[in-house]
C-alpha cells in the first residue's frame, strides 16, 4: 500500500461525514426536513462515537478529560436544534483525532523502518542426520527458529538474529549498530549479531538467540516503550487543560447570562473550544522529537528524558570512549612467556579478544593483525565485563584482564593465573571533543568529568578540553554515583554521559543517562535513557539541540493553541462569532497546531 492509498484509507471517515454534512445542506435547501435532521443525527453518531466511548472509559477510570467540552458542545447543539453545528462538530472531531492518528503515524515513520530492516523469513541449512553434506532448506518464520538451529544468510541480507558463524569466513558490515562506515572480518567460531549485514560470501551461521533476545531486538523495544511512555510535558498539557476547560466554563456562563439566557452564544464559545490543541499537539511533538534523533543513531528509550533533558544544567561525562576516541592502539608489547614466540602470544590474545567489544580488545585484534599474527580459534569465552575475558586455546585457559598501572591503560595475558604478557595503551581525545565542550560551556551547562583512570591521565584530557571542566579522577562506579548523588542535592538537573558498564550506576542515577554503546545489551544500555549507536562525540550537542527543539514546538503549540482559542471564546461571547463559524475555526487550530507540531520530526 502506497503513502496516497494509506491517506486516503486514513480519512475515509471523515469523507463520509463530509458526504453526509452536504446531503444535509441539500435536503435542507429541498425542505425536507424529517429525512436532514435524521441524516444529521446520523453524521453526529458517526464522527462522536469515538469520543463518547473513550470518555466513558475515562470516567471508569476516574481520568478527567477535555472531551467533556465537546460533548458538551454537541449535545447543546442538538438540544437547541443546530444540526449543522451538530454534523460539523461531529466532521471536526472526527477529522481532528483522524489528523492526530496521522501525525503519530508520522512521527513515528523512521522508527518503524527499524523493524522493517529484519528479515520476515530465514532459510534454514539442513544438515542430514548422517552428518554428511548439507543443503539450503525451506523458509522458516525468523520468530519459529530456536536455539541451535542453522541458517543461511545470503550476501547483501541483513542477519536477523544472533548467532555463531559455522562458515570459514564472512564479512559483516555492522553500522546499524555502530554508527561507524566499518566491515569486520570474521572466522569460523566468532559472534554474528542481528541487524548486520552479509557483504561477502554466503554465510552460515548456528543460532544463539532467538528473535526476542537478540542484540536487535533490543534496539527496537527500546523505541517501543520510548513511544508508550506519558511524559512530564504531557502530564503538563493535562494539567493545563483543566485549567483551559474552567476557563472555557466561565466564559461560555458569562456568554449564557450576557445574552439573555441564550444557549446558541453558549454554543459558539463550546464549539471554538472543540477539541484543544493540548491533547492534540504535544504527543506529536514528543514522538516527533524521537523520530528525529533516531535519524541520527540516537535511540530515545523515555520520552520523558526529552523533557528533562531540555533542562539539564550539569553534564557529566565519562573519559575513556566518551571524550576520548575509546579507540586506543597498542603503545607496548612486552612478552615474559619462555615457551611462546611474540606472534604466538599475539596470535592466542586476538583470538580471544576478536570475541569482545571493549575499545581495548579492539586495539590488540588490530595489533596482531599489523604484526601478521596467525588467526587462530578460541573456545569457551567468557566475559566479565569491568573484570576481563577467557577462553581455552589449544586445551589451555588464557584470561586478559586489566592491570593496575600508572593510568590504567595496561592489559596482561595470564596462563593458569601466570602473567606471561602486558599490553600497554595509549588513547586520544575525538577530534570534535574539544569543540563541543566549548559550545555546551559557552550554553551555560556545567562540564564534569568523572572517570576511573588515575589523576594524571585525567587532567592530561582535562588540560586539552579548556578551562571551566571539573575533574573526578580514580572514580569506582559508587563514587560516580556518589557525585551525581552530591549535584542532584544541589538543586542541578543531570545528564551523565557514559559507555560502559562501571558507568552503569551513575547513568541510572543521573536525571538523564546518555551512553556511547556498540552492544545494546550491556548494562550500561540498559540503565541509560537514551542510547547513541556509534561513538561520535557530536551526538551529545545533537540530542540537546532535538530536546530542546522538541520542547520548544511542544510548548509553542500549546500556548499558541490556548491564546488563539480563548481569544475566539471572547469574541463569540459577545455575539462576534456564531456557532458555525466557531467550529470551524477552532478546525483551523486543530490543523494549524499539528502542523505545527510535526516540525520536530525534522
Amino acid at each position: 500500500m502506497n503513502n496516497k492509498t494509506a491517506l486516503l484509507n486514513t480519512f475515509k471517515v471523515p469523507a463520509i461525514i463530509l458526504f453526509g454534512i452536504v446531503l444535509y445542506v441539500a435536503l435542507e435547501l429541498l425542505k425536507q426536513n424529517t429525512p436532514a435532521v435524521i441524516i444529521a443525527i446520523l453524521v453526529t453518531i458517526l464522527g462522536s462515537y469515538r469520543l463518547f466511548k473513550e470518555t466513558f472509559l475515562n470516567l471508569l477510570k476516574k481520568r478527567f478529560a477535555l472531551d467533556y467540552i465537546a460533548i458538551l458542545a454537541i449535545v447543546v447543539s442538538l438540544i437547541t436544534k443546530e444540526y449543522l453545528v451538530a454534523s460539523i462538530l461531529a466532521l471536526m472531531i472526527s477529522s481532528g483525532r483522524t489528523l492526530e492518528d496521522y501525525g503519530v503515524a508520522q512521527a513515528k515513520k523512521s522508527l518503524t523502518k527499524l523493524a522493517e530492516r529484519i528479515p520476515s523469513e530465514v532459510i534454514l541449512w539442513e544438515i542430514p542426520s548422517n552428518g554428511t553434506g548439507a543443503r539450503a532448506g525451506a523458509k522458516i518464520t525468523i520468530g519459529k527458529v530456536k536455539i541451535g538451529d542453522f541458517v543461511l544468510i545470503r550476501k547483501g541480507e541483513v542477519i536477523g538474529l544472533d548467532g555463531i558463524l559455522e562458515s570459514e569466513a564472512g564479512l559483516t558490515d555492522e553500522s546499524s549498530l555502530t554508527g561507524e562506515p566499518y566491515t569486520i572480518e570474521k572466522i569460523k567460531g566468532d559472534s554474528i549479531r542481528s541487524g548486520t549485514i552479509n557483504i561477502g560470501d554466503p554465510i552460515v551461521i548456528k543460532i544463539t538467540k532467538v528473535q526476542a533476545d537478540s542484540t536487535y531486538n533490543k534496539i527496537i523495544d527500546m523505541v517501543k516503550k520510548a513511544q508508550d511512555e506519558k511524559s512530564p510535558l504531557v502530564r503538563m498539557a493535562d494539567k493545563y487543560s483543566g485549567i483551559f476547560t474552567l476557563v472555557t466554563l466561565i466564559i461560555t456562563g458569562f456568554s449564557y447570562i450576557y445574552s439573555g439566557f441564550d444557549l446558541t452564544r453558549a454554543l459558539a464559545v463550546l464549539a471554538i473550544a472543540t477539541p484543544c490543541p493540548l491533547i492534540i499537539a504535544t504527543p506529536i511533538a514528543l514522538l516527533g522529537g524521537v523520530n528525529s534523533a533516531s535519524k541520527k543513531h540516537i535511540i530515545v528509550k523515555k520520552l520523558a528524558s526529552i523533557e528533562i533533558l531540555s533542562r539539564t544544567q550539569a553534564l557529566i561525562f565519562d573519559k575513556t570512549g566518551t571524550i576520548t576516541l575509546g579507540k586506543p592502539r597498542v603503545l607496548e608489547f612486552k612478552n615474559s612467556a619462555k615457551n611462546y614466540t611474540d606472534k604466538e602470544l599475539l596470535a592466542i590474545a586476538e583470538s580471544i579478544e576478536r570475541n569482545s567489544l571493549h575499545p581495548l580488545a579492539k586495539a590488540i585484534v588490530n595489533f596482531a593483525k599489523e604484526k601478521n599474527a596467525n588467526v587462530i580459534h578460541a573456545e569457551k569465552i567468557q566475559e566479565k565485563v569491568g573484570v576481563g575475558i577467557s577462553g581455552t586455546v589449544n586445551g589451555e585457559k588464557y584470561t586478559l584482564s586489566k592491570l593496575k598501572s600508572a593510568d590504567g591503560m595496561a592489559i596482561e595475558i595470564l596462563e593458569n593465573n601466570k602473567s606471561i604478557g602486558i599490553f600497554r595503551f595509549e588513547d586520544e581525545i575525538k577530534q570534535d571533543s574539544k569543540n563541543i565542550i566549548t559550545n555546551l560551556k559557552k550554553a551555560g551547562f556545567q562540564i564534569f568529568i568523572f572517570t576511573g583512570d588515575k589523576k594524571e591521565a585525567a587532567d592530561k584530557v582535562a588540560a586539552q578540553l579548556g578551562r571551566d571542566v571539573i575533574v573526578k579522577a580514580e572514580c569506582a562506579p559508587e563514587d560516580k554515583q556518589k557525585g551525581i548523588h552530591e549535584l542532584k542535592k544541589q538543586g542541578k538537573i543531570t545528564a551523565m554521559v557514559g559507555d560502559g558498564i562501571n558507568d552503569a550506576p551513575a547513568l541510572a542515577l543521573a536525571d538523564v543517562g546518555m551512553v556511547f554503546s556498540n552492544e545494546e545489551q550491556t548494562a550500561a544500555s540498559e540503565a541509560a535513557d537514551i542510547v547513541f549507536l556509534g561513538g561520535n562525540f557530536s551526538l551529545v550537542l545533537d540530542s540537546l539541540n532535538i530536546a530542546k527543539k522538541t520542547i520548544y514546538i511542544a510548548k509553542q503549540s500549546i500556548f499558541w493553541g490556548i491564546g488563539i482559542s480563548v481569544l475566539g471564546m471572547v469574541l463569540a461571547s459577545f455575539g462576534l462569532i456564531p456557532p458555525i463559524g466557531g467550529a470551524f475555526i477552532q478546525e483551523a487550530i486543530d490543523v494549524a497546531v499539528i502542523i505545527n507540531a510535526l516540525r520536530a520530526s525534522r
